[in-house]
């Protein structure tokens, strides 16, 4: 397979699981994705943000979500973020420390 048609079909999955994660599974908390999977739809969109600076493009945090998200935070969280419990909160303190912010020091 040639270089262009891997990036291609790369590009493809990722589109899929964008429309998985912001359409199809809207059900599926943020918190949750952390504390499985130790990453998010905000991991995803700061990885996005982290690609166009690499590429030399400015991209703001608030931006790169709102490409990934297809809206503002503040829209998301209105139409499909629940409250965590107390045992979900620390679950999810202890996925960023070790998958977040381990990564960025």
């Amino acid at each position: 397979m040639d270089d262009k048609t891997e990036i291609e079909l790369q590009a493809a999955a990722f589109r899929r699981l964008q429309k998985h994660l912001m359409e199809d599974r809207t059900d599926v908390q943020n918190i949750d994705l952390m504390n499985l999977a130790g990453f998010c739809r905000n991991c995803l969109s700061r990885w996005y943000q982290e690609a166009a600076q690499e590429r030399g493009l400015e991209m703001g945090k608030e931006e790169a979500r709102e490409v990934f998200y297809g809206m503002t935070m503040a829209e998301w969280k209105a139409n499909y973020q629940t409250d965590a419990t107390a045992e979900k909160q620390a679950e999810f303190a202890k996925a960023f420390e070790e998958n977040v912010t381990a990564k960025t020091d």
